[in-house]
Formats: structure tokens, C-alpha cells, sequence
């Protein structure tokens, strides 16, 4: 005859003559009477290890989520012991429940598992979820790069479907609004040159090759690199914060339930605009970079400006520019990619913004040096 029910959850433990544990659960197991019984459970199974278990729970009357994770963790927990468990007495019921809870369980085992381990294993746990989360992150990359590389191409076969007007209009944001900040960083940057130079220069009476200090170092590698990063910190940042909120706001799952295809509505146009501006301001950060030079020139080693422009015509070659300007598109199509790719990224909460706009800026400028060193040396070793 089935023991009568009890409202009090509880368990009570016995041993077979086979020397098997029975464990027999009464009452009801639901979260107003769950504390005094995760006591009672963790002092009756903490010590049991290598033994047949069997676990009646035919006679529990009412039982919640609380209830059963406690069930479903003490029943792992002896599994983890090596312990041999055999439930009967489950109702239909029960076994739902356990379905639906069980996914949290080996989530929280987990866990448990991994701060109990050795201290030894750690380091190699974090550099294989990092290796693991690269490639993870290399492949969704790949994966954005060759879908908005078919919708491009798709779009030139196509061109009365490009977007020119919000071509346009990213070119202002990109372009026009940031020559404040590229004139005063280039300004800077040829004032610290020619500084810099004019000390060493002057110790050897060689004033005059300050120009080729200035001019070539500036167009050929650091105004587009400088112009890149700031490009990157400014623009780059802003793409990821426009995605990122339109993706939170659920502007881009509204396009696609309209038919319209993000990548061509908002990858592209920035993309393409960041292409065209950027070599522009490279173009000005050269001039003015070069100006801030003559006026220290002027200044500091008393190089006058026609002097100065002289010998910037004889040592300049063109083809230091050009190659300035010819970086420009590739830098830029690295901080489009990337911070839309970023933005894309963005999960449907504020704070993941701002991560994935420090990520992508970081990101950017990383590849945009890597660029840059991949460049000089293509170009070096082929003697331009």
C-alpha cells in the first residue's frame, strides 16, 4: 500500500539486502518547501559514490521547476559519482518537466564542472575558446564579405539600383565633415617632423634634405596612414553605431520583411563612399602636411619658402604620391567592411554598442597597419 502523502517535501534513504540505496521522495516538492529539503539532500547524498541508487518518486504529490532542478541536480551530481541511478515511479508529468529543464541543468553542470577543475587545465581552456571563437568570428566575417560582394556585383550589373543619393550623402559624413580634424592632425604631424629632423639634420649642417624628410615620408606613408586612423576612429565607430541601433530598433528586420536587401540599402553606399572620400583627404592631409613643413622650415632653419618648394619639385617624385593616394581605397574598404560587419553584430541590447564599436574601431586600425606593412613590402621588393 502506496505511504500516504505529505505536504512537507522530504526524502528518506534505506538499504536493500543487496546492498543497493533506496531513496524515497514524499510530500510536495515546490519552492515554499524546498529549503529545509536541499539541506536534508545535500547531508544524505554528499557521501554516496560507486553504489546502485534507486529513487522512488511515485509518492510526490505536487512538484514545480524548483523542485525538479533540485531532483535533476542531485540526480547528476550521483551520476557524476559514478553512482548507478534508477528512477521509478515518474509520472507523465514529470518526465515533461524534466525535458524542459534539463537544457539549464547541464548548463549550470557546466559551469560547475569548469571551477572545479585544475588550475593546470585553465590556461589551455581559454586559449581553445579563444582559437575557437577566431574562427568563429572568421568565418561569419567571411560569410558577411561574400554576401555583400554578390550584392555588389549584383548592383553593377544593375546600376540605375545603386543608391547615389546615399552615396552622397555619406560622402559628406565621411568626407567633407572630417577635414577640420584631418587639417589639424596633418598640420600637427608635419610641425612634429620637421621638428624632429631639423634637430638631427642640423647637428650634420644638412638642413636642406629636411624637404625630402617631409615630403616623401608624408605622402608616401604617413599622411595616408594617419588620415586611415583617424578615418577608422571617426567614421568607422559611426557606421557601427548607426548599424548597431537600426538592428536593436528592428529597422533592418522591417527591411527584409519589406524585400529590401541590407547590404544594398546600407553596406554598400557606406562602402563606396568611404572609397571615394578617402583618398580625397589623403590628397589634403599631403598639402598640408608639406605647408606645415615649409612654415617650420621657414621658422626654425631659415629655409625659405621658394627655396623649400625648389627642392620639393627636384626630390619629390610622383610616384610617391600616387602611391599615397593608391592605398587610400584599400584602407577604406577595410574600415567599411569592417565596421558594418560589426554593426551587424550587434545584439538587441545597448550595451553590446559600445563593445562592438571599440571592437570594430580596433579591428580597423589593426588591418589598416597590417595593410600598410603588406604594402611596403610588396612595393620595396619590387624596387618602387
Amino acid at each position: 500500500m502506496p505511504t500516504p502523502l505529505t505536504p512537507n517535501a522530504d526524502i528518506t534513504a534505506s538499504q536493500n539486502a543487496e546492498g543497493s540505496i533506496i531513496l524515497t521522495s514524499t510530500g510536495d516538492w515546490t519552492v515554499a518547501s524546498l529549503h529545509e529539503l536541499a539541506t536534508k539532500l545535500l547531508s544524505l547524498l554528499d557521501h554516496y559514490s560507486n553504489q546502485t541508487v534507486q529513487w522512488d518518486i511515485a509518492n510526490i504529490g505536487e512538484i514545480d521547476s524548483a523542485g525538479m532542478m533540485l531532483f535533476l541536480h542531485y540526480h547528476d551530481l550521483l551520476t557524476a559519482k559514478n553512482c548507478v541511478v534508477t528512477i521509478s515511479g515518474a509520472t507523465a508529468n514529470n518526465l515533461r518537466l524534466s525535458q524542459l529543464l534539463r537544457e539549464h541543468i547541464d548548463k549550470k553542470l557546466a559551469v560547475d564542472t569548469q571551477k572545479e577543475s585544475s588550475r593546470l587545465f585553465q590556461p589551455f581552456y581559454k586559449l581553445g575558446k579563444l582559437t575557437s571563437d577566431f574562427f568563429h568570428e572568421l568565418l561569419l566575417f567571411f560569410s558577411f564579405f561574400g554576401e555583400t560582394t554578390t550584392v555588389f556585383i549584383k548592383s553593377m550589373r544593375h546600376p540605375s539600383s545603386i543608391r547615389f543619393g546615399a552615396i552622397i550623402k555619406n560622402i559628406e559624413e565621411s568626407g567633407v565633415r572630417a577635414i577640420p580634424i584631418i587639417i589639424l592632425t596633418s598640420f600637427l604631424i608635419g610641425v612634429v617632423i620637421t621638428y624632429q629632423g631639423a634637430v638631427q639634420l642640423e647637428k650634420f649642417g644638412a638642413n636642406i634634405f629636411i624637404v625630402e624628410m617631409i615630403g616623401i615620408s608624408l605622402t608616401r606613408e604617413l599622411a595616408p596612414l594617419i588620415t586611415a586612423i583617424v578615418v577608422a576612429g571617426r567614421t568607422g565607430s559611426a557606421y557601427t553605431a548607426q548599424l548597431g541601433v537600426m538592428k536593436i530598433t528592428e529597422e533592418m528586420d522591417a527591411m527584409r520583411t519589406m524585400g529590401f536587401n541590407p547590404h544594398h540599402f546600407l553596406v554598400i553606399p557606406r562602402i563606396l563612399a568611404l572609397m571615394i572620400a578617402l583618398p580625397l583627404l589623403v590628397f589634403l592631409a599631403d598639402i598640408v602636411g608639406i605647408f606645415a613643413g615649409m612654415i617650420i622650415s621657414e621658422v626654425h632653419l631659415q629655409l625659405s619658402f621658394s627655396e623649400f618648394f625648389h627642392r620639393l619639385q627636384n626630390v619629390l617624385a610622383v610616384k610617391h604620391v600616387w602611391i599615397g593616394l593608391i592605398k587610400a581605397p584599400f584602407f577604406a574598404f577595410l574600415i567599411g567592411i569592417i565596421s558594418c560587419f560589426r554593426g551587424f553584430q550587434v545584439e538587441k541590447n545597448t550595451e553590446s554598442i559600445g563593445r562592438y564599436t571599440t571592437i570594430s574601431v580596433v579591428n580597423a586600425i589593426f588591418l589598416v597597419i597590417a595593410c600598410d606593412a603588406v604594402f611596403s613590402v610588396i612595393l620595396t621588393e619590387m624596387g618602387i
